[in-house]
């Protein structure tokens, strides 16, 4: 129930972040000064408290929808281990990208979200889901390269605290871990698209 675990968590911390602004202030990733040998709590904090209500709730659809499958199939152990990979890589990539810019500060949870996604779409590529209003099911490997093209898109134009390289670097993470913790499913992926 790893899976269950982490969902309530981030809506209790995020909720909290949502009524007292400090608590996101105090959570919040700084590159800046994880560069300069300080602030590396928010590389686990940022993950757990969002921008806004939207942020979250659209996040944690995200998770609901393919993190709890996933976590069925690899197990819990494992499921941890993804999510707090995906955490901290993509943190520790939005940390090198902007480790220059004092004014950069980022949260959320989508680096560790996307790591569960694409992990999710190896395991189950005809996966769908809902997202209301769109009364069809998306494709989940749509849903992905639709998600991960945003993001890329936002990473270069908006400047808010939502972290948008750490969705890039957290789909990256978890293509890996597949790759390196069963290669053989990874592997049979990549066949079938060839």
């Amino acid at each position: 129930m790893a899976a269950l675990t982490i969902l309530v968590l981030t809506i209790i911390v995020s909720v909290i972040g949502l009524a007292a602004p400090s608590v996101i202030e105090r959570s919040l990733l700084r590159p800046y000064r994880v560069a300069r040998g300080s602030g590396y709590a928010g590389l686990l904090t940022s993950g757990f408290v969002h921008a806004n209500v939207g942020h979250m709730v659209f996040n944690l659809i995200t998770f609901y929808s393919f993190g709890f499958r996933l976590e069925r199939e690899i197990g819990s152990i494992r499921f941890v281990a993804l999510y707090f990979s995906a955490l901290l890589i993509s943190g520790v990539g939005t940390c090198y990208k902007h480790r220059d810019d004092p004014a950069y500060a980022s949260l959320g949870a989508s680096g560790a979200i996307l790591g569960v996604l694409f992990a999710s779409i190896v395991y189950f590529p005809r996966q769908s889901l809902y997202i209301l209003p769109l009364p069809v099911p998306i494709p989940a490997p749509l849903f992905a390269v639709g998600y991960l093209a945003f993001s890329w898109y936002s990473s270069r134009t908006h400047r808010g605290q939502i972290n948008h390289d750490a969705h890039i670097f957290g789909a990256l993470t978890g293509l890996a871990f597949v790759l390196v913790t069963d290669p053989t499913t990874f592997m049979d992926v990549v066949r079938s698209l060839t």
